[in-house]
C-alpha cells in the first residue's frame, strides 16, 4: 500500500496564475520527489491603480513517499 502525503504551501508570480502554480511546483522539487498532483485551494489577485500586480495562490501539493531503505 502507498502512502501519499500534502504540503500546504503559497505561491506567487507577476505574470499568471499558472507561473506561481509553476513556482510552487519548481520550489518544493528542491526537497521532495514524486509529485503526483497539485490542487489549487485558494487564488488571489493584487491589485495597484487599478491594475492586476501579482497573483497568488494557496496549493496542495501531494506527493508519493518512497519506501525504499538504502542498505
Amino acid at each position: 500500500m502507498g502512502i501519499v502525503k500534502v504540503l500546504e504551501v503559497i505561491a506567487s508570480s507577476e505574470k499568471s496564475i499558472e507561473d506561481a502554480i509553476q513556482n510552487a511546483v519548481d520550489e518544493i522539487s528542491k526537497t521532495v520527489h514524486n509529485i503526483d498532483s497539485v490542487y489549487v485551494k485558494d487564488i488571489k489577485a493584487h491589485v495597484k491603480e487599478g491594475k492586476v500586480t501579482s497573483f497568488g495562490c494557496v496549493c496542495k501539493v501531494s506527493f508519493r513517499v518512497d519506501h525504499t531503505k538504502n542498505a
